[in-house]
């Protein structure tokens, strides 16, 4: 490894730890530090983030880049309620000033006592509203849903403010997706506006691996279905519907007899009715597809756009009503329930 002393420039990248926007950064900061090895990177996040990354990266993240925690604004023996948005609210919180100490310490042990030369700051902005939006170029066909107010949405508006100061910005997303009136108005705002592509999927694909590499049998299963016949089924990392909700889309699923994929965590899977997982084990998988019934999560959206495959989705919070209503009026390849 590069001693920290020996690199002149010094990157902090603060990395939001919710959903799967950590991994997205963590790709994105690799790519930077491969091709800047004699720059530092530090990677800020929490410590629960920085663990369950690392542990999945730890074989690809370059020498040149050092992970370090910052505080996650959860009171001493808080008692998880369920919702996703109550964590998220106390990080948001107890932000920005856990990122300073954390960017303190990355100045102490990363570089002596030399000051960073650059901080990048990579954010998604997202809008909330009842009526059309006429004010946006190229999204009026969009309406949104109103969503609750809540410290999340509030904190997303205040970085509404201060992105015009910002040297440049980053996307995750690629420039013919957007319309050519919402492009040129960002371009005319934003200059220095780089879209860099999905992070999360590699473009043009690779190849499947074989079939009796996959332990759950999944691929062999997916090989014994006809073209574009199933169902795939995922919430991501942080959405996941009420316990109703998940036997309806079982009893559903049971009912319409389509062959299905079902990605569920084990703690959920007390929801589904008695015995269906038996009774169905010949119709699908739980764990060539031809629907993604998905919570809109961002990097769900990009995987069906890559793979050329249709949504029905069903979003929960955040980001997932936008990206709902992208899909669904504006680009045209789902449905939103």
């Amino acid at each position: 490894m590069l001693p920290t002393q020996s690199l002149k420039e010094h990157v902090a990248i603060l990395a939001f730890p919710f959903g799967s926007h950590d991994r997205t950064i963590l790709r994105l900061a690799c790519r930077l530090a491969r091709a800047a090895p004699n720059v530092q990177f530090s990677f800020l996040t929490t410590a629960k983030s920085n663990d369950s990354i690392f542990s999945t990266f730890k074989l690809d993240v370059p020498n040149n880049i050092r992970a370090y925690n910052v505080e996650d604004g959860v009171p001493a023996n808080d008692v998880f309620s369920g919702n996703p948005v109550e964590r998220l609210d106390l990080f948001l919180k107890a932000t920005p000033a856990n990122f300073q100490k954390g960017l303190d310490v990355a100045v102490t042990y990363g570089r002596g006592h030399a000051s960073f030369s650059d901080m990048v700051v990579v954010t998604k902005m997202v809008a909330n509203s009842n009526q059309t939006l006429e004010v946006i170029p190229g999204l009026s066909p969009m309406h949104v849903r109103h969503s609750k107010e809540t410290f999340f949405s509030y904190t997303l508006s205040k970085i509404g403010c201060v992105l015009p100061r910002s040297t440049a910005i980053v996307m995750n997303f690629c420039q013919e997706l957007y319309p050519t009136a919402l492009f040129d108005d960002l371009k005319s705002m934003f200059p220095a506006l780089l879209n860099v592509g999905f992070l999360t999927q590699e473009l043009p694909l690779p190849p499947l691996p074989p079939s009796d590499s996959d332990a759950t049998e999944c691929l062999s299963w997916l090989d014994k279905q006809s073209s574009k016949s199933v169902e795939y089924i995922s919430f991501g990392t942080a959405a996941t519907p009420a316990g109703l909700e998940l036997k309806a889309l079982a009893e559903a699923v049971e009912e319409r007899g389509i062959p299905y994929l079902w990605c569920l965590k084990d703690d959920h899977k007390h929801h589904l009715p008695n015995g269906f997982i038996k009774r169905i084990s010949k119709q699908g998988k739980l764990v060539s597809t031809g629907v993604f019934v998905t919570h809109c999560g961002a990097n769900s959206v990009f995987e069906s756009v890559a793979n050329g495959v249709p949504m029905i989705c069903r979003p929960m919070f955040g980001d997932h009503w936008m990206n709902g209503r992208v899909v669904e009026e504006i680009w045209g390849i789902g449905v939103k329930i």
